[in-house]
């Protein structure tokens, strides 16, 4: 999966937008900051702190937890997660920049002892085998074409008994060849599997103990609700980025909101674990 292909995904470009959105807040650069700063930045799921405390809450997550997030973004939920919970997180994210930027963030949050980063594919054994007892991950797995390859890397780096919790895109439908389009092109979307076949792509794998729920519905409302909200404060993301980071944010969550109106986009929750 090569890193500079992600970046027809327009959430992935203007990261300047978050150090823009600090210092609108009245924060320089080189602040401390809380995770509760960030709160509106960098969760790059949907709804936000709340979606990682029901990880932590249905993974049984302690203080003693080893926690893994694949496809950590800028490292909101990671970070989050430790502060919260108090967990060491590994948190690995394919894209250079937006791990440069996580570790920045994490430090000034003073959480660089919870949370390491690290840069890399996950199909490529950055995560230790057998290391972690819970592995996590918000809207990046259906990135990853290989699911078999995938899971079972995820299921070598966790524990026996060890937990899963994965909230993700698939299919309802059958796409329409546009959909494809819109999926592949500005969802970098390269597996988007049916429930029936996330579930049995998690059972060859060895997971046990699988639970999938189909929250479609509640996310095309929420998706829905925030490009209504990012459209009517035009002016205000104007003054604070510039016109074209607007634009591509505003492509963005129209694609999304596109994609889940027409049905056949899913999103799903899903909880397994290690047998």
């Amino acid at each position: 999966m090569a890193e500079q292909n992600i970046k027809s995904m327009k959430l992935y470009s203007h990261m300047e937008r978050v150090h823009r959105e600090l210092e609108e807040m009245g924060i320089d650069r080189e602040s401390p900051l809380g995770v509760e700063d960030l709160a509106a930045i960098d969760q790059l799921h949907y709804h936000g702190h709340d979606a990682v405390a029901l990880s932590a809450s249905r993974l049984g997550l302690t203080a003693d937890s080893r926690v893994a997030e694949v496809g950590s973004g800028m490292g909101g939920p990671a970070r989050y997660l430790a502060a919260s919970v108090g967990c060491h997180v590994t948190a690995l994210e394919l894209q250079p920049d937006l791990n440069e930027l996580a570790i920045s963030l994490t430090d000034r949050c003073s959480l660089s002892e919870r949370v390491t980063h690290l840069c890399g594919d996950v199909l490529d054994d950055h995560l230790s085998a057998g290391a972690f007892d819970a592995v996590v991950s918000w809207l990046a797995l259906y990135h990853i074409g290989d699911h078999d390859a995938l899971f079972a890397q995820i299921g070598g780096a966790l524990r026996p008994g060890g937990g899963l919790y994965v909230e993700d895109l698939g299919r309802r439908g059958d796409f329409t060849p546009e959909e494809q389009d819109l999926m592949r092109g500005k969802l970098f979307g390269n597996c988007t599997p049916s429930a029936a076949e996330y579930e049995a792509d998690l059972g060859r794998a060895g997971f046990t103990d699988i639970k999938l729920e189909d929250v479609s519905d509640d996310w095309t409302e929420f998706t829905t609700a925030r490009l209504a909200a990012y459209r009517n404060q035009r002016s205000r993301h104007v003054r604070v980025h510039d016109e074209e980071t607007v634009d591509d944010m505003d492509e963005f969550y129209g694609t999304v909101v596109r994609l889940f109106q027409g049905g056949n986009m899913a999103g799903f929750r899903i909880t397994a674990r290690k047998a």
